[in-house]
């Protein structure tokens, strides 16, 4: 019941809205990196619903509206294969040695915790989690996902490692799920305060709760240890570790792992692909989201004109790899700098104006610089820093620093596009009246090609967003369809560009 190694592509970084078909595309590039890797099994999709972005893992959800997560479901069969149409109801399925077993994640709650603090507690009665959280599992079921990774968090004060009703009673007897449950890393060991005190009965209550296979980090042989003693003296029954193994081998089986348990050979080539970069550059391209265009209709600034005497790029994020990826890249919290192969922002710009074009790139320009030089536009690129899991709660919800001073600056002496790279909507609007053009690109990963693709009309704008954009954090929480709304931009909005196919370089 502790088994290896796995690969965590949680990440939904690109807020993609309303295209399953490009999530699944996604998901079948993922499984053929990651089997080239020697990694059978995915740590993905996490279909929480997040419910207010101060939650650090607020990226790692498609969206607020349940609706829209249970779309992008679709990742699964991406990911594991397409079940033939006469597969058995509700069965895990993984096709073959291309793909990879995957896991739905965090159930159950896990987006809806008190203030958006991670590893909380959900408020909720039992028909609003049905109706909010719970859908997509049954999407993701249906589709027939490996594996169900258990939540940190609570619902109404139980912590759900220690839920028996919802995972031996809802997800494995009521919605009939065959494949196996999975800890969160050492998440029986917080069961207790302090964390894994009373070990015996995190042990205990984990497995007494429906949990099959446990990660733990630590303690893995005090865990063996333990459980064994419990099963000799029967206060865990033998017919609950058989259920957790049948359940265990059933997906491996599924996956043919016993006859082919190494690395894929003939994939490797796969590994950081063109063809899975540009699929990755589409990504980008389709998940950036337009909120204003021009200080009124007569006055649109986008798309750019590739051709101009000189731009300004600015801003901390518009040469930064490691910031265009976020959280869950590299290492856990992310890290700074052009950290692994791709292209900044600015390289997209580089790559795409005119040749005669000069591009001057200032981090942090000063105002004397900014009155020295005759610009044509800028392009400022600021954002959130990396960041992941409770480390990422955010109370304020504001632009590192120094974002805010370079948007005024830069913004008021030139005309200026606003490039926000972030997990989630950010505080803008004491701004919004002094940008010229605002773009919300979350968190493009290595592609930022993608975005320059968009902002010189190669490719028109044609993302919304999948969730509201405040205008104060004292809104928070604050959905589409509460009685409170009142957003600053509402979920499913952004304005659309055309392609300009008369950008030649006359």
């Amino acid at each position: 019941m502790i088994d290896g190694v796995t690969y965590d592509m949680s990440i939904s970084c690109l807020q993609i809205y309303k295209d399953p078909e490009l999530v699944k595309r996604i998901g079948a590039a993922t499984a053929l990196e990651v089997r080239a890797t020697g990694i059978q099994y995915t740590f993905s999709p996490c279909i929480a619903v997040c419910r207010d972005p101060r939650w650090g893992r607020c990226y790692e959800s498609y969206s607020e509206d349940h609706n829209l997560v249970q779309e992008m479901t679709e990742i699964i069969p991406g990911l594991q294969g397409d079940a033939p149409a006469n597969y058995q109801k509700n069965f895990p399925f993984v096709s073959g040695r291309a793909k990879v077993a995957a896991c739905a994640k965090h159930y159950v709650g896990d987006g809806g915790t008190v203030d958006g603090i991670d590893q909380n507690n959900t408020i909720i009665d039992f028909d609003g989690l049905l109706d909010i959280h719970m859908p997509a599992y049954i999407d993701a079921i249906r589709k027939g996902v490996s594996t169900v990774m258990i939540s940190y968090s609570s619902w109404n004060g139980v912590k759900m490692h220690a839920n028996y009703d919802l995972i031996t009673g809802f997800l494995k007897g009521h919605l009939k799920f065959e494949g196996f449950v999975i800890s969160d890393s050492g998440g029986i060991s917080k069961l207790t305060t302090p964390t894994g005190s009373n070990f015996t009965y995190c042990v205990q209550t984990g497995i007494h709760a429906g949990i099959d296979m446990v990660m733990l980090p630590n303690n893995f042989t005090g865990f063996i240890d333990e459980l064994t003693s419990l099963v000799k003296t029967n206060v865990i029954p033998m017919s609950r570790i058989d259920d957790a193994v049948r359940r265990i081998l059933r997906v491996k089986f599924i996956m043919g792992l016993f006859e082919n348990p190494m690395a894929e050979n003939s994939l490797i080539n796969q590994l950081g692909s063109q063809e899975n970069r540009e699929l990755a550059r589409e990504a980008v391209r389709k998940s950036l989201v337009l909120v204003k265009n021009g200080k009124d209709i007569f006055e649109q600034i986008l798309p750019l004109p590739k051709r101009a005497g000189k731009i300004l790029v600015a801003g901390a994020h518009a040469n930064n790899i490691g910031y265009q990826c976020g959280g869950w890249t590299i290492s856990w919290q992310g890290l700074s700098g052009n950290i692994t192969r791709g292209t900044t922002v600015l390289e997209g710009v580089q790559n795409t104006v005119h040749p005669g074009t000069e591009v001057v790139y200032k981090e942090n320009p000063e105002k004397e610089f900014l009155d020295s030089d005759n610009f044509s536009y800028a392009i400022v690129v600021v954002g959130e820093l990396p960041y992941s899991e409770y480390k990422g709660y955010s109370a304020n919800l504001t632009i590192a620093e120094p974002g805010e001073a370079i948007i005024t600056n830069v913004c008021k002496a030139i005309k200026c596009v606003v490039i926000l790279i972030s997990g989630r909507p950010v505080v803008i609007e004491p701004h919004l009246e002094k940008i010229d053009a605002l773009v919300a690109a979350w968190l493009p990963g290595t592609e930022g090609q993608g975005i320059a693709d968009v902002l010189f009309g190669d490719y028109g704008f044609t993302g919304k967003l999948p969730r509201t954009w405040f205008k104060s954090v004292d809104q928070l929480p604050m959905n589409v369809g509460d009685p409170h709304y009142d957003p600053l931009f509402p979920f499913g909005y952004g304005l659309t560009t055309t392609h300009m196919e008369l950008q030649a370089y006359e």
